[in-house]
């Protein structure tokens, strides 16, 4: 398989590992991202790659609620000075309110029950409007909280028991925005991730010269560092991280889900480099007139 040197930049980026250990990375995994990123790691130059993929299409995270029925919707359009009009956030809150008050399966539901609205929005704002999605959490003897920050780059659901004091799940909020766990428990985590872990581990310990007879016993204190990674329980409270988030939701304030979008998050960007097309642009018309 190929590569190119977009292929070794997105690597980079993936990972944070310097160009030309990403380009020896892809050269050594025929050109396969995944296993360059994983060849990475073994090698203990990747501690961990980055979640997001290149934050894409402009737009905004935005969160609704009528007081039972909590949403948190994504909507993408084609530049920043848009997704920050009043036109534009005028149009997601009335489709928040709307899967906030109504049965909505699915973002394909919402685009035909609102099919009208976004056509109008389009042809007034002149870009392309996607409804990309939405989560939804009813308050069921529960309480839930949302936090949107940067101005609608990142947004957080989150629900916990009842008895949680408003500042804990607030807190709550804050920390997965910032620290962005995959999952509450580590009994959350599949197990098929946890293996795959494990033998990326391993194969790291062994690099380093590790004695084979102790690298199970190392597997168990590298294993912690990736639950703590992961596992919002396992983080270290940001705002004390002398304490572990765990510590803080006991009986009667345990958190139950949340959700976290992060606006653009594996979406491809559209490329602006104009000296590119310039160059291709040139190099197809010497091939029209060599011919």
């Amino acid at each position: 398989m190929a590569f190119t040197v977009k292929d070794v930049q997105a690597l980079r980026e993936k990972t944070g590992v310097g160009m030309m250990d990403c380009k020896k990375a892809l050269l050594a995994t025929d050109g396969d991202m995944e296993k360059a990123i994983e060849f990475l790691r073994e090698k203990g130059m990747a501690t961990a790659v980055k979640r997001a993929g290149k934050i894409a299409s402009e737009g905004i995270v935005y969160a609704y609620n009528n007081g039972a029925n909590y949403v948190l919707l994504e909507v993408n359009c084609e530049t920043d000075f848009v997704a920050k009009s009043d036109q534009f956030k005028a149009l997601v809150d009335e489709l928040a309110a709307y899967v906030a008050n109504n049965d909505v399966k699915d973002t394909e539901a919402l685009s035909e029950a609102k099919k009208d609205l976004v056509t109008e929005a389009i042809g007034k704002i002149g870009e392309k409007i996607n409804i990309r999605r939405f989560a939804k959490f009813v308050a069921n003897d529960t309480k839930i909280d949302s936090y949107i920050h940067l101005g609608g780059k990142i947004g957080i659901l989150v629900e916990a028991e009842k008895g949680i004091a408003d500042q804990l799940i607030h807190d709550v909020a804050l920390q997965i925005a910032a620290a962005k766990p995959l999952y509450v428990y580590r009994n959350e985590v599949p197990a098929d991730v946890v293996e795959h872990e494990k033998e990326i581990l391993r194969v790291q310990c062994l690099n380093e010269g590790k004695p084979a007879a102790i690298v199970e016993k190392m597997l168990e204190g590298r294993l912690k560092k990736f639950y703590q990674d992961v596992c919002l329980v396992d983080q270290d409270f940001v705002k004390d991280p002398s304490q572990k988030i765990g510590n803080l939701v006991k009986d009667g304030s345990k958190i139950i889900r949340f959700v976290r979008f992060e606006m653009g998050e594996g979406l491809e960007k559209k490329s602006e480099n104009f000296a590119e097309e310039i160059s291709a642009e040139v190099a197809k018309a010497q091939a029209k007139a060599s011919k």
